[in-house]
């Protein structure tokens, strides 16, 4: 196996892992929400004037996916939809308090989780940390060219 396979199985395995272990403790806590709605209120809970093409964006979905979601989160009372006097088109997304305490619930797994991992990272160093950061992002640049070069639209792809 080259170089380039061994860390594209390395991230994805390592990605699997993590998943698989953090799978029953999420799905125990957040019992009754799908990983997709506990991370659109995430999003929420973290940036101010959230609306459907900022979501659409971020997860890689269209935008009528992201109604659909909304609607539901909405239907479920954990996010409420409002608008700003100067722009009565657009409508945004703020959680309601039952949304903030599933988003506090996320947030304390993934600090459970990070305090459980804490001995791998605090072994690494920041020229480690750069060099992986490094890698991730110009990769990441490199997946974006070859987006745009294929004419590829990512959110419909994903939906």
């Amino acid at each position: 196996m080259n170089k380039e396979d061994q860390v594209l199985t390395g991230f994805r395995e390592l990605y699997n892992k993590l998943a698989w272990l953090n799978k029953t403790k999420m799905e125990v806590s957040l019992k009754g929400y799908k990983s997709s709605e506990v991370h659109c209120i995430e999003y929420i809970g973290k940036n101010a004037d959230s609306n459907v093409t900022k979501l659409a964006e971020s997860f890689y979905m269209t935008s009528g996916a992201i109604s659909k979601m909304t609607k539901k989160l909405i239907h479920k009372g954990l996010i409420e939809s409002y608008q700003k006097p100067e722009n009565k088109k657009e409508i945004y997304f703020r959680l309601t308090e039952q949304g903030k305490a599933i988003d506090k619930i996320h947030n304390d797994l993934h600090k459970e989780f990070q305090e459980r991992d804490k001995e791998v990272f605090e072994q690494v160093t920041d020229e480690q940390f750069e060099g992986v950061l490094r890698f991730v992002e110009k990769y990441s640049r490199h997946l974006d060219a070859e987006i745009k070069k294929q004419g590829l639209d990512l959110k419909s792809e994903k939906e």
